[in-house]
């Protein structure tokens, strides 16, 4: 009788089973991966085998698209249009995030045909355990534009079944109505302001004049600022929404104020407002890098007014919140770069412009209510 032979090494996977191969119970189940005499080859098809076994899946004949492939297309997809600024840096950042979580949970050498409901319910759990409704609710949307993309790219099908959804916008309200609101009082921004650096300062001001938010202040460019007449007109980064908003006299100081200090930057941001002391710019090199918010966030610990979950976009909610009281949603709408709802057809057939007169009337109420003593 053959002696079994020994592992080749110490993490080797698998064990010398009797009937002259080597095998692993894997979900109590004894499964044969090749002969004695190759335990390479037994370990390879183990490893192309392990992540449909584990999720109690039938193992692919090898045929077909794995997830790993459908990743790389994917990706190499997304990037180009970085490349050609149809999505920013961040959004490829979150759906390479979103690429490297499906990876790890479902396995990088299954098959997209494969996936069954269960997978994606498995998937969504995976989710949930760091994420809360608001983030979940991105991750679902972004997995979904990747599963897409194969049914649209390698004529693959894909079924999510019905536990692989989005949370509900009423769960969504929900959550949002449990939370501490996100602005700031009149004096706090006027304690703000009072303490902010110069090129804080005047991102401050963006943000509760015009509801300029972190990236919109980071991209600003001098072209798009009209000072002598009180003016900025910059499509929104986020949307490609057309944005053309007043400026007070205080913010067009501040913005004066950058300039006059403004560091010499390297040559493709000469057309920048805002430029770091090292003469770079503000704008985030990853999803979690975030220089303008950092500052704000630092500057509201020392102020003692630092609340979780509050930080300098929390400005666009001091405007939305505050602009809101003048009951010309279109004329809000229009200064924030706000996106018609897909369902809001009214929107969507009334081409009528808003004059420069109601977009002042809300950044005026705002002012009136920023420098309000009582």
């Amino acid at each position: 009788m053959v002696a079994k032979p020994k592992k080749p090494r110490p993490d080797f996977p698998l064990y010398a089973h009797a009937s002259g191969q080597w095998a692993k119970r894997i979900q109590g189940t004894l499964h044969y991966f090749g002969t004695w005499s190759n335990p390479q080859a037994a370990l390879e098809k183990y490893v192309q085998e392990k992540d449909d076994l584990y999720a109690g899946r039938t193992p692919s004949n090898g045929d077909g698209l794995a997830l790993r492939e459908l990743v790389n297309h994917f990706l190499t997809e997304k990037k180009s249009r970085v490349s050609t600024g149809e999505i920013t840096e961040r959004t490829f950042q979150d759906y390479h995030d979103i690429c490297k979580r499906v990876l790890k949970v479902l396995g990088k050498n299954t098959h997209v045909e494969s996936l069954r409901p269960i997978d994606f319910a498995k998937l969504r759990a995976d989710f949930a355990k760091t994420h809360g409704a608001v983030t979940l609710w991105g991750d679902v949307s972004r997995t979904r534009v990747l599963f897409n993309y194969a049914v649209a790219n390698f004529n693959t099908r894909v079924n999510y079944g019905q536990s692989f959804a989005k949370p509900t916008r009423t769960v969504l309200r929900r959550l949002r109505h449990q939370k501490p609101p996100r602005v700031f009082t009149a004096p706090e921004m006027r304690a703000i302001i009072k303490a902010a650096g110069v090129q804080l300062s005047a991102m401050i001001y963006l943000g509760i004049n015009c509801g300029f938010g972190n990236m919109d202040c980071a991209l600003l460019p001098l072209s798009v600022v009209d000072l002598p007449n009180g003016w900025v007109t910059f499509p929104r980064p986020k949307t490609g929404i057309a944005r053309r908003c007043p400026l007070w006299p205080e913010t067009v100081k501040a913005i004066n104020a950058v300039i006059a200090k403004r560091r010499t930057p390297i040559a493709s941001l000469d057309d920048r407002v805002f430029i770091t002391k090292y003469g770079n710019t503000w704008e985030p090199k990853t999803i979690r890098d975030n220089p303008v918010g950092k500052e704000f966030t630092k500057l509201l610990k020392e102020l003692e007014l630092h609340r979780k979950g509050v930080g300098f976009y929390a400005l666009r909610h001091v405007f939305q919140t505050i602009g809101g009281q003048t009951r010309d949603k279109d004329a809000v709408r229009a200064i924030m770069g706000h996106a018609e709802d897909a369902n809001d057809m009214s929107a969507v057939y009334n081409e009528e412009l808003i004059d420069d007169a109601r977009l002042k009337a809300v950044t005026e109420h705002i002012r009136a209510w920023l420098r309000k003593t009582r």
